[in-house]
């Protein structure tokens, strides 16, 4: 899973939580779903109405009379008495996002007619922005996630995963084990208490998916209307949803060769999907040999793999840069441009803060997530050797960086089994064709996995997230009247670019295509 960084609330978080211990009649969590918010203005620069708090959770749900962390959370009160629904609970993404200012983002995304109905709530995720912050005190170079495979740098990839999972380990020791998506769940289902709710609604975004799925998975009863945004694909927690970059990169080359040569003209790269295929690989073979200055950053081709791989989703954008790093291979001077992504579906925070989360927040907190989750990751330095050896001949675009080894090849066994999303739950997706974090194969992943599911799917789509403020565009609208009525389609939705619903959303979706440096995101 851009991400909602470093954030806008300048306002002290008053802990609300009494340290008396717990009764030995009371239901072990009473005393944290009892807590009484102090509610405050979040910051001055933002409106009146947007309120902050701190509550605590525990540390370890087995244990909740042991440790305990601080959460941070935000609501909106824009629900009209006699409409009200209920909450909407806002993720932006990650793991490492943070979503404590999502309902003053969200306020203009979400139409009045829905709006008022909802009370928006926003929060950070354990380890996330101001909810007890993780740093491994990674540096800048440690926080780089593109390790593309090369016999001459294995060794190296290796000492780098270790040391990241070595730093986090001597940072938290028997702590780290805890900041999972299993318990952020359990602390939306405290968050649900604390407000008096009986059910909550959620809007999640990419990895926010996927805590959405657990959610709904761990507490059913109390999954109200769901709706899920790119989605990552369950069956493929972890170590598989970053290979499926790999796999979706291929298709979307595919679609960009052909569309770049169609409009040679404009940018003569080649006039056949063939041609211009070649003048890529070429690209790569003389950066490779002769590293391309660009802005002063001197980038190889396995640095323009990395940067072109979400682009393609994109083909405009990837001829376009394209032809940047071929002036600048001729000796031409050009800037960083180039070099944008797609890799979160919402905007970053614009407001400073008194007390900004560690620089390598985002880091941490992503590999803590995803290495935790799961006991899946292999801890055979020679399989992913292997696996990139394979992967690079098979996805050669990004095949060798997704398979490559991870600080989880030294991570410690998670404390509990990742779980198995499979329910009934009645609940929306949201999915565009050309998505890059999390692909079209991945969104239907978690669309089968939840059999009650409908989705939404927009052919020829592009980018990482699909709803927006636009009421006229046809996923949008869908997801309106869902959220507005709790009834889904009767059938998967099939919208088109144009913003139409296309004559095929009564035959469900179409079939599943052929599969920068820094904190990564899904």
């Amino acid at each position: 899973m851009a991400p909602l960084v470093a954030a806008g609330i300048t306002a002290t978080l008053i802990p609300a939580l009494a340290p008396a211990p717990a009764s030995a009649a009371e239901p072990p969590l009473q005393r944290f779903e009892n807590q009484q918010p102090s509610w405050h203005r979040c910051d001055a620069a933002l409106p009146a109405a947007f309120q902050c708090a701190t509550i605590k959770v525990p540390l370890d749900y087995s244990h909740p009379e042991a440790k305990t962390i601080k959460l941070a959370i935000s609501r909106m009160r824009t629900s009209v008495a006699g409409k009200r629904h209920g909450a909407l609970f806002l993720n932006p993404g990650g793991p490492g996002g943070e979503g404590l200012d999502m309902p003053a983002m969200m306020k203009d995304t979400i139409p009045k007619k829905v709006r008022e109905q909802y009370d928006l709530i926003g929060f950070d995720p354990r380890g996330v922005g101001t909810s007890s912050p993780l740093t491994c005190g990674l540096t800048a170079a440690q926080e780089n996630i593109e390790h593309p495979y090369r016999p001459a740098t294995f060794s190296r990839d290796v000492k780098w995963a270790r040391t990241v999972a070595d730093k986090c380990r001597a940072k938290y020791g028997d702590k780290l084990p805890y900041f999972t998506t299993r318990n952020t769940a359990r602390d939306m289902d405290v968050i649900r208490a604390v407000l008096g709710e009986k059910k909550i609604s959620y809007l999640g975004y990419s990895y926010g998916t996927y805590l959405g799925a657990v959610y709904a998975q761990m507490f059913p009863e109390r999954t109200d209307r769901f709706v899920l945004d790119s989605a990552v694909d369950p069956a493929r927690i972890w170590r598989g949803m970053i290979q499926v970059w790999a796999e979706g990169t291929e298709p979307a080359f595919t679609r960009w060769t052909k569309w770049t040569a169609e409009r040679h003209r404009t940018y003569k790269l080649g006039n056949t999907a063939a041609k211009v295929k070649k003048t890529f690989w070429d690209l790569i073979a003389r950066a490779d040999r002769t590293p391309i200055d660009v802005g002063g950053d001197k980038l190889t081709g396995d640095d323009i793999r990395a940067t072109l791989r979400q682009q393609f989703f994109s083909p405009q954008t990837a001829a376009e840069s394209v032809v940047d790093f071929k002036r600048a291979a001729d000796g031409h001077r050009i800037s960083h441009r180039s070099l944008t992504s797609d890799s979160r579906p919402v905007p970053r925070r614009s407001v400073a803060s008194a007390a900004q989360p560690p620089a390598d927040n985002g880091s941490a907190a992503f590999w803590t997530v995803v290495c935790g989750d799961t006991a899946a990751w292999p801890h055979d330095v020679e399989q992913y050797r292997r696996d990139a050896i394979r992967d690079k001949a098979k996805y050669p675009i990004y095949g060798d960086f997704g398979s490559n080894i991870t600080p989880c090849a030294f991570w410690d066994k998670p404390v509990e089994p990742v779980t198995k999303v499979d329910n009934n739950v009645g609940l929306l997706t949201v999915q565009n064709q050309w998505d890059s974090q999390t692909p079209l194969t991945s969104g239907l992943g978690m669309h089968h996995a939840l059999k009650g599911s409908r989705m939404v799917y927009v052919k020829g789509g592009e980018g990482h997230g699909v709803y927006s403020g636009d009421p006229r565009f046809c996923a949008n609208r869908t997801i309106n009247a869902y959220l507005s009525s709790g009834k889904l389609p009767a059938q998967d939705v099939t919208c088109t670019t144009s913003g139409r619903q296309s004559p095929r959303v009564n035959q469900g979706i179409v079939p599943t295509p052929q599969r920068t440096p820094g904190a990564p995101s899904f």
